[in-house]
């Protein structure tokens, strides 16, 4: 079971466990103690007694028992040996009271020998008059109490370092896993999914931890403790007692399965509202565009009632847990007090002829029987939450673990090859790729780009531009085909050496919520002040950094860079790439969201930065086409050309259309 490998995690720390197991026993034995306490207290108070005296009055009692027990005992051997063999059914009857009497002697005499080796206990360490002994035993029950709550108290810190502390560890481990995954995963599971599993999920494992490490044992043996004690004065009679044990252990265990069936879909539920939370918020300009705000609250209305519904259910059966235990604990009371009542009153040991104690009980032990009995029920009061929250967190647990043991569609090879600096070409060996089986979007795409050659790729919407150059990266793998830089297939070097040769700069810029300097030397963080600035330059963004920003190079850039317009992140975002100083750049629309006076001064900088660097420039404008060597025109997943702007424009009909829809207003412009 997956929670049982957190709970592994937690029990690494031996030393705390010990010590919370130490903490644990000590309140168990401390709570029984306390409850057993009272008999002396209801001994002297009843009765004026002293301690002293009390011993006194058990032993003589005993003793005078013991006697007439023997006297009886005699007898009925006596008469035992008068009846006839004949008489079986007598003799029977005759041996069934021998071995009563027999079973009553033996109880007295050790009762005698119990109260004669506690006598001289008593005559030395208790007080002589009863107030005083009643003092003591309030005065015990007091420190007693004090001492119990120091424990519970270290027990509970330890507890939940523990439970803390496992749950940072594990929450640690799924993000390095997560971070290894491959993009196609991101996708598919969604960012809010994501955020459910590490923040509600990982909030009901660190409360499971914390109730099993803590209530789960703390309260158990704080019942044990009571029971061992209520043993000691009738063990037969606690037995009675747990008869129904074995049905409220059925009814909880199904309780418990359903109850986790029904935290798993309710955190299913709660990671839809992230999503519609996520969605909304971060596309706010939309909705307030269209005005669908009364859309957007219909649709979380619809989730949050969805996940409402779910809750309840978990409500249902959670209230089912308390009324099925304290029914089944009041069962177990009312058969013990019936039992218990009726051999006190009538001062026998049997109970239709089944023998319930060795010596008859007075009025006191019943009493402190039944108290003992009522120390069980509070444990058991506070156990009946754990099973909901086991359940929760041994859910969220299998939701977790189903994302951590996924193994990424990307990974480094078994024997990586050397990758040197990129110092020959990057090759595409017909590359076909789909995201979906079935759903081609590169079929079959050849091309070899020379070190130091800048290539622009250019085709409609949706003809594999953007996932060609993903395949770089290794961002995905081919499904067909290789891709080989300097000869060397790239799925056979290390990703971390591959990429840290690439440079790439996207449509969707996005930043992190840190200072502009921190947001530059990203990927080189081992960059100078001087050349973090120097990288500015070149993207044309120290100017604005400088002159716009209110803290410069220290202003915070808000989450996902949304303190700066679009323009202003697509310049910080060229000069974190300019600064790695890559082999390879990769440029996707790099340049759509800036102006025209922009562009001409970064086209002035990549003139000079693209230059021996294998470059791909993925755009429609014309002035950054008019840096590349070649211009690669695609469609439908497939390349239709490639050759320089003026062979294209003579020959190739999609690259004349493209030309006329897209650059027309650029030309116009130049």
């Amino acid at each position: 079971m997956n929670f049982y490998k957190v709970v592994r995690m937690a029990l690494r720390h031996k030393l705390a466990f010990a010590a919370s197991i130490f903490c644990a026993l000590a309140v168990a034995a401390l709570w029984g103690l306390n409850i057993g306490a009272v008999y002396p207290v209801v001994q002297v108070f009843s009765k004026g007694d002293s301690m002293q005296k009390w011993i006194e009055n058990e032993i003589a009692a005993a003793g005078l028992s013991a006697a007439k027990q023997t006297a009886d005992l005699a007898a009925l051997r006596k008469q035992w040996a008068q009846v006839p063999e004949k008489n079986e059914a007598e003799r029977r009857k005759l041996s069934a009271k021998i071995l009563n009497a027999e079973a009553r002697l033996e109880a007295e005499n050790k009762a005698l020998h119990y109260y004669g080796r506690l006598k001289p206990w008593i005559d030395d360490y208790c007080p002589k008059d009863a107030f005083s002994t009643l003092i003591l035993a309030i005065l015990a029950i007091f420190a007693g109490t004090l001492l119990k709550d120091f424990f519970l108290i270290s027990n509970s810190i330890l507890v939940a370092w523990m439970s803390q502390l496992a749950t940072f560890n594990l929450s640690k481990l799924f993000y390095r896993r997560t971070l290894r995954m491959d993009l196609a995963t991101f996708g598919e599971d969604g960012t809010a999914d994501l955020m459910s599993r590490f923040t509600n999920d990982m909030n009901q494992v660190a409360g499971g931890l914390d109730t099993l490490l803590g209530k789960l044992i703390r309260e158990p043996l704080k019942m044990i403790s009571c029971l061992v004690l209520a043993g000691c004065i009738n063990w037969r009679l606690l037995l009675l007692s747990l008869l129904v044990a074995p049905i409220s252990a059925v009814a909880v265990r199904w309780l418990a399965k359903t109850l986790k069936r029904a935290n798993r879909r309710a955190m299913e539920g709660m990671a839809v509202i992230y999503t519609t939370l996520e969605e909304t918020f971060r596309s706010i300009k939309i909705v307030k565009a269209f005005t669908n705000e009364r859309q957007e609250r219909n649709r979380y209305h619809k989730n949050a009632k969805h996940y409402l519904k779910k809750a309840m259910k978990i409500a249902a059966y959670d209230s089912l847990v308390h009324p099925v235990t304290e029914v089944m604990g009041i069962f177990s009371v009312c058969l013990a007090l019936s039992a218990g009542a009726w051999i006190v009153i009538n001062n026998s040991t049997h109970l239709f002829g089944i023998r319930l104690c060795d010596r008859p009980m007075d009025y006191l032990s019943l009493l402190l029987f039944f108290g003992l009995l009522a120390g069980v029920a509070d444990p058991l009061r506070k156990l009946s939450d754990v099973f909901s929250r086991l359940q929760a967190a041994a859910a969220a647990c299998d939701r977790i673990f189903a994302r951590l043991e996924r193994e990424p569609a990307i990974r480094n090879p078994v024997h990586p090859r050397p990758c040197p600096q990129h110092r020959q070409s990057l090759e595409f060996d017909n590359v076909s790729f789909a995201y979906v089986p079935g759903k081609t979007v590169l079929d079959g795409v050849s091309l070899k780009i020379r070190a130091g050659e800048t290539i622009a790729i250019v085709g409609p919407n949706g003809s594999g531009k953007s996932t060609l150059a993903h395949l770089i990266p290794r961002f995905a793998d081919p499904t067909a085909g290789e891709i080989r830089l300097d000869g060397t297939p790239i799925n056979q070097v290390r990703i971390r050496a591959l990429r840290s040769q690439i440079g790439i700069v996207t449509q969707e810029t996005l930043l992190f919520d840190d200072t502009i300097y921190n947001n530059i030397r990203y990927g080189s963080p081992h960059a100078t002040r001087e050349q973090v600035i120097a990288a500015a330059k070149q993207a044309h963004a120290h100017r604005f950094i400088e002159n716009e920003l209110p803290d410069g190079y220290e202003t915070v850039a808000g989450a996902l860079g949304g303190k700066l317009s679009g323009g202003q992140r697509q310049r910080i975002s060229l000069a974190r790439a300019i600064l790695r100083n890559p082999s390879i750049l990769i440029l996707d629309e790099a340049t759509s969201q800036v102006d025209l006076q922009s562009e001409q001064a970064i086209q002035k900088v990549l003139e000079t930065f693209v230059r021996d660097r294998t470059t791909i420039i993925i755009t429609h404008r014309l002035a950054i086409l008019a840096l590349a060597d070649r211009i690669v025109v695609m469609q439908d997943g497939k390349i239709a050309d490639v050759g320089r702007h003026e062979e294209l424009a003579a020959r190739c009909a999609l690259y004349r259309r493209l030309y006329q829809i897209h650059f027309d207003d650029l030309r116009q412009t130049a």
